[in-house]
């Protein structure tokens, strides 16, 4: 498709014109073509493309910048996550981008973001690698018609040019050549020193979690679906690595989206038109919904070790533990067409308990929804972050604090508005260790997980029999059909219980020590739902 005249004045407006070619929104094809000749990628056995990230093969938190201006710095949650940058170091680096930009090819997407039109933005994506173009194809909402493209105007831009690098000694502002920076007021982000490419997806989820806030949609980390007949919907929040993608893709559910979600007054919807799934230990027996994408054309696959024959090795992390696919959601057989769901009627948190001493299921008041809510506890997987190189316990406000522009408690008062309203039930998975912990104990199988969710989901567990774990005042289920009754309560599963009792005790006052930041700002109700820190003296 030629580049229509108002493209080409926009990149002129960043001062991005000038470029020696230009390509608009290519079909897969024609990228996957230019991807291998220009070096960028190598076609795997089945037709998918594989490509490599190293050094970086997650997300650069650190390097991670909000552009602290007078329109929205009144409204955005300042600190580790949200780290401020000034205008004059935005428009220096978006200055450089365009001097590096001249003569060189770049690859422009237009698409969008919010299945629910009434809440969707435009979304256009400027690149200098063909894979990058195929990735935001696959991620984003696809125009429906060509036409549709016609008078395209972008709320969001983001430029990703990967092999452009920074230089922190005249930028003191930043950490380093890399940067991930966020205007809100100018809908633009701007991407450099980095070739992964969850950085373009992750960028315009931060800009959701700033805006529908305002029109009464919770933006959510989490994936969904619901029954085949379009009723119980159910979420599942968790950071990456917990088993949100996992667990929703369900082949007796449908599927509405893997990772990021609005709820509105009307119900779910999907942010995303594709999925990006973890690659690691990938097996057609565990998630054949999953592995058959990697068996068609126009799916990426990062950071994936590749033999002879160019088939690949699931198992081996040699690049990294944080191995990825993307591809459009409709290669999932059960994805759902319009991308949208009704009122959830369960709520899941998902956590990876490195520490092997929470239930792998417990039922939650609305009050310890809250706290859970806001102190989002996993362990940071291998490899989802630079530097993180085995599972690491952290807290994460929402499930999901990376993204959340603005600060937690926005985001956790809407959630608790809306169990309220709609009476979803909601339940804590442990996904994580079971018998010990890291290193000592095993990762809780798969099967069993995926019995205790659909248990939850059917409403088996609505009137089951539950003892109270006595430290984080849980209540777990004695009996699950089909799981054993000695995984249910997590001390019984260790064969030192004085092990676990100290364990259990060293998280508890973790989950204490941070909530302390929240508990001038809930109800005391809240404050009480943790774990029962005096008991432990």
């Amino acid at each position: 498709m030629n580049a229509p005249d108002s493209l080409l004045r926009h990149l002129d407006a960043l001062g991005l014109g000038g470029s020696e070619t230009l390509y608009y929104n290519l079909p897969p094809a024609r990228l996957v073509e230019l991807a291998v000749r220009r070096g960028e990628a190598r076609l795997v056995d089945c037709g998918p493309l594989a490509t490599r990230t190293d050094p970086h093969t997650g997300r650069s938190p650190n390097d991670r910048f909000v552009v602290k201006e007078a329109g929205t710095e009144g409204e955005v949650g300042w600190g580790s996550v949200n780290r401020p940058i000034s205008e004059a170091t935005f428009d220096t680096l978006l200055d450089g981008m365009g001097r590096y930009a001249r003569g060189r090819t770049l690859f422009v997407r237009d698409c969008y973001a919010g299945a629910d039109p009434r809440y969707r933005i435009r979304v256009r994506v400027i690149t200098e690698e063909a894979w990058h173009s195929l990735f935001a194809y696959n991620m984003f909402l696809r125009p429906a018609q060509p036409d549709e493209l016609a008078d395209f105007e972008p709320d969001y831009t983001v430029v990703d040019l990967c092999d452009f690098n920074a230089k922190p000694d005249k930028l003191p502002e930043l950490n380093s050549s890399t940067f991930i920076t966020l205007h809100l007021s100018r809908g633009l982000v701007l991407v450099g020193g980095t070739h992964y490419a969850g950085e373009i997806k992750k960028s315009i989820f931060s800009a959701l979690n700033f805006i529908l806030p305002a029109q009464g949609v919770l933006p959510m980390h989490c994936s969904a679906n619901q029954a085949n007949d379009g009723t119980n919907t159910a979420v599942f929040f968790g950071l990456s690595g917990t088993g949100k993608t996992t667990l929703s893709a369900d082949a007796s559910r449908t599927l509405i989206g893997d990772d990021e979600h609005g709820w509105s007054d009307d119900g779910v919807f999907n942010f995303e038109g594709g999925c990006y799934a973890k690659a690691i230990r990938l097996s057609p027996e565990g998630e054949p919904e999953i592995y058959q994408t990697t068996r068609q054309f126009g799916t990426i696959v990062e950071n994936v070790i590749l033999d002879d024959e160019r088939c690949i090795d699931f198992d081996d992390a040699t690049i990294t533990e944080n191995t990825r696919i993307s591809y459009p959601i409709w290669m999932i057989p059960n994805a759902s067409e319009s991308g949208q769901g009704g009122q959830p009627e369960t709520v899941v948190f998902l956590t990876a308990d490195a520490f092997g001493v929470l239930p792998p299921i417990a039922k939650l008041s609305p009050e310890q929804a809250m706290y859970h809510f806001l102190s989002g506890y996993t362990a940071k997987v291998a490899g989802t972050e630079r530097g993180v190189t085995e599972p690491k316990a952290t807290f994460s406000a929402c499930f999901g604090e990376p993204f959340m522009v603005r600060p937690p408690s926005v985001y956790a008062e809407m959630l608790g508005e809306k169990i309220r309203q709609h009476g979803a039930r909601v339940f804590l998975v442990n996904t994580g260790w079971t018998g010990g912990p890291y290193g000592t104990g095993s990762r809780m199988k798969l099967a069993y997980t995926r019995r205790m969710v659909n248990a939850a989901l059917a409403g088996e567990l609505d009137e089951v029999e539950t003892t109270e774990d006595p430290i984080f005042g849980l209540a777990i289920p004695t009996a699950i059909e089909g799981v054993p009754s000695d995984v249910l309560v997590p001390r019984a599963t260790w064969t030192d219980g004085e092990a676990y009792d100290a364990k259990a005790m060293e998280l508890a006052r973790m989950f204490s020590s941070n909530f302390e930041k929240y508990a001038a700002t809930v109800p005391e109700a809240v404050r009480e739902a943790g774990p029962r820190v005096e008991t432990l003296v």
